[in-house]
């Protein structure tokens, strides 16, 4: 990491700290409680009330240091970092008016699934849309690791980023289900694209990470177990987009599998389980989807998944570091 990047994940740590010191406590005021799901974990249900929507602080933080850290690019034109983070931002708000519409009801349905999916989608295409115009997106899918490419059709390869996209935020927002466990894989995830920006001296673009990083690690200090807040729909869907919007404006979608391992896992979990309970007429293939609740059934503390999930996380980025350095 160079010293722009390690300013960044500095100033991102103490920034989200104190904007969390204040927000928590209006978030109480305002009886943002976390409503929890009825078929999830019995002992979960100690969660409710826990505040939701903590995931504003770092979204406020790395928005403050997007402008001020990154105003000297801006005055020369140089606008990635901006664009990464107002893609992660519109993501955000979808999942804050999600948040606001289950406080609103009292219930923890709020906007449909049919409503969620079109406006991610809507996003993905306009991200990929400007990033086009700005040239800063290539038809050309590289591949990890073997440091080739291949071209691919433009409207083929705008579909397959599109749902890339809308994939890996729903990952995302599916991982966040235990205490600390969707910051601590996405805070390596994010020091991944930190110092990928670093060896490509891609100086703009690496203070988005960085920034996150040091922002997520603060969002820890109160979310690791047991939570004193949580980052609801509005913090697990602006990590999402962040992902998502990383990997194409380093135009290298395909390091998502590595790097997003647990993401996807995650993910197949839950698709395995519908599809066994639909082939068996009512069998489960795991105990309880999404994958960490199957593991806590198995005796697995919330700390212990955030350590190994955390860890394996780790060594796929490093993996993955190694693969795409020599590009």
């Amino acid at each position: 990491m160079n010293i722009s990047n390690c300013i960044a994940l500095g100033a991102g740590f103490l920034l989200t700290l104190v904007i969390g010191h204040f927000l928590i406590p209006e978030l109480r005021k305002l009886k943002a409680g976390q409503l929890i799901r009825e078929d999830g974990p019995t002992w979960h249900a100690s969660k409710a009330g826990t505040p939701a929507m903590g995931g504003l602080m770092f979204i406020l933080s790395t928005g403050v240091l997007m402008i001020v850290l990154g105003w000297k690019q801006i005055l020369r034109g140089e606008f990635a970092h901006l664009y990464v983070y107002l893609f992660a931002l519109v993501f955000g708000i979808i999942g804050f008016v999600d948040d606001y519409t289950k406080i609103r009801r009292h219930q923890n349905e709020g906007l449909t699934a049919r409503q969620k999916f079109l406006l991610q989608l809507a996003a993905a295409v306009a991200f990929l849309s400007l990033m086009r115009y700005e040239g800063m997106l290539t038809n050309q899918v590289y591949l990890p690791f073997f440091h080739i490419g291949f071209t691919m059709n433009w409207i083929i390869y705008l579909i397959f980023a599109a749902f890339v996209i809308v994939g890996c935020v729903n990952a995302v927002n599916l991982t966040d289900g235990v205490d600390g466990l969707a910051g601590s894989v996405t805070l390596v995830v994010m020091l991944f694209f930190s110092m990928t920006s670093a060896l490509w001296q891609m100086t703009p673009l690496g203070l988005f990470p960085s920034a996150m990083a040091g922002g997520l690690a603060a969002f820890l200090v109160y979310n690791l177990h047991p939570a004193k807040v949580f980052m609801g729909d509005t913090g697990s869907l602006f990590l999402g987009g962040a992902v998502a919007a990383l990997a194409f404006a380093q135009d290298m979608p395909l390091v998502l599998i590595p790097v997003g391992i647990i993401y996807i896992a995650e993910t197949l979990s839950v698709i395995i389980q519908v599809l066994y309970f639909k082939a068996t007429h009512g069998k489960r293939f795991f105990k309880m989807a999404p994958l960490h609740h199957h593991l806590e059934l198995c005796g697995w503390s919330e700390n212990k998944l955030v350590l190994v999930c955390s860890g394996i996380t780790l060594v796929c980025c490093a993996l993955a570091y190694l693969g795409v350095s020599g590009r």
